[in-house]
């Protein structure tokens, strides 16, 4: 019986014991075990404590500085804009734009900015040469979404053993830029302007008639700037040498079956040209901006040799005069003669050195910049660009200068001719080609001297 009594009060205590320790769990901050009036309060507050708070903490994104380094001088203020914007809708991300350009040798300062340690995280390369010279710091582009979007061929000149190095900046094209009222003033109709004969014909007119035009000179040629020369106006005989840039790339050496008529094309826009100080020489002090801001756009010559590009440069002078511009072909005698160079000028490319948040970054804001709406935009209406990447269709993206429609003119009658300058030896079109130009317009070298010291130094390079 007392045995029975003892297990029985051990079980009790044992209950007891269990009911406390369990009541002490439920309600830790009180001695006494929580009710179900308890239960049910706390509940209530957890729940509202939820609600309060998001489910979880949003990632806060790294801080991340994407430097460009880029050479278009005349669409500096509409970049720059455009990083703006970008940096307002992604405030984690700082973009740092530098200019190069406008008479600066962009290649050497892009390499003056490598070897100084401070990579950009964007910068330009021209084509195919440029991407076997710098194919090392050459982000694989392959996979980003605008590649479906570029037109066929674009490509084609930044794309090695399968990997696509770069994204087309634009579609460019150039010629002779010439002002609608003066030759209307004059008498001439520019749909005449078809052959070097007509065009000779044309500038012999208005150079006879300078004063009743209000006319300095027929031309403003820019010897200075020896991509003017050396790369687009040379391109004019070489895309006739060689059927695209690959080709030319490949060549060992040149012939330049066509550089006698080459040579009237550069007489003639020399022998008609606006000179500083009177003497042909002076075109060497020509540069970019004498050409396109004092000569062109204030009516003082009736005919530039530039492209698309230098729109926005004259409307931001005289919105009547950019309205009234038009492109004629820079015709070369007995070869071609109708039509004009079309081509990309550059490719944006990544450096594949940089961090992945940079890379990211880097990416994003070319995405943004191109494929967005916002950014179409922006290419078409601030950087008066033709794009080179397909859905451009809206009603909003109307090209709006006089020059960018004349180059889908040509483009469409198909009377263009490649940019095989692409495919020149590294710098040889500018240092070499170019400066024996300048040498040619300072009397320091025969014609035939600027030809055979072209065909050594390319021989030279290529070796």
């Amino acid at each position: 019986m007392k045995n029975k009594i003892f297990k029985s009060l051990a079980l009790l205590l044992t209950a007891v014991f269990l009911l406390t320790a369990c009541g002490a769990e439920k309600n830790e901050d009180t001695d006494k075990p929580a009710t179900n009036a308890d239960s049910s309060q706390a509940d209530k507050e957890d729940n509202n404590d939820k609600d309060d708070k998001p489910a979880s903490e949003p990632e806060e994104k790294p801080e991340v500085t994407v430097d460009i380094f880029q050479y278009k001088v005349e669409s500096k203020d509409a970049i720059e804009a455009a990083a703006e914007a970008y940096e307002e809708a992604n405030p984690h991300v700082t973009v740092n734009v530098q200019t190069v350009g406008g008479g600066d040798d962009y290649g050497a300062a892009l390499k003056s900015r490598f070897a100084s340690g401070k990579e950009p995280a964007i910068y330009c390369i021209g084509g195919l040469q440029d991407a076997f010279d710098w194919e090392e710091k050459l982000e694989d582009l392959s996979n980003e979404p605008w590649v479906d979007m570029a037109y066929e061929g674009v490509l084609d000149s930044v794309t090695l053993d399968g990997r696509i190095l770069g994204m087309p900046f634009n579609q460019e094209g150039y010629g002779l830029i010439y002002n609608k009222a003066i030759l209307d003033q004059a008498g001439i109709d520019p749909m005449s302007i078809t052959t070097f004969a007509a065009l000779e014909e044309a500038v012999k007119k208005m150079d006879g008639m300078k004063d009743e035009l209000g006319l300095k000179a027929v031309f403003a040629f820019p010897a200075k700037e020896t991509w003017v020369t050396g790369l687009h106006l040379s391109n004019i005989q070489f895309s006739n040498e060689f059927a695209n840039v690959k080709e030319a790339y490949d060549a060992k050496e040149i012939t330049m079956p066509h550089a006698d008529a080459w040579k009237k094309l550069v007489d003639l826009q020399a022998d008609y040209a606006y000179t500083p100080d009177g003497k042909k020489s002076s075109l060497n002090a020509v540069d970019y901006s004498t050409q396109v801001e004092e000569m062109f756009s204030l009516g003082r010559v009736a005919f530039i040799q530039q492209g698309n590009w230098a729109y926005g440069s004259i409307a931001g002078i005289d919105e009547e005069l950019a309205a009234n511009t038009g492109l004629l072909p820079l015709p070369l005698e007995g070869v071609v003669e109708d039509s004009i160079p079309v081509g990309i000028p550059f490719y944006w490319s990544i450096n594949s050195n940089i961090g992945d948040n940079e890379k990211a970054a880097a990416k994003d804001f070319l995405n943004w910049l191109y494929t967005s709406d916002e950014g179409k935009k922006r290419i078409i209406h601030d950087f008066k660009f033709i794009p080179a990447l397909r859905g451009y269709e809206g009603d909003d993206l109307k090209l709006e200068d006089p020059l960018a429609n004349d180059i889908l003119r040509f483009s469409n009658e198909g009377k263009t001719m490649p940019w095989v300058f692409m495919g020149y030896p590294s710098g040889w079109g500018m240092d070499r080609l170019g400066a024996d130009i300048q040498g040619y317009l300072a009397d320091d070298l025969t014609w035939e001297q600027v030809i055979e010291n072209a065909k050594k130094t390319w021989a030279d390079d290529r070796k």
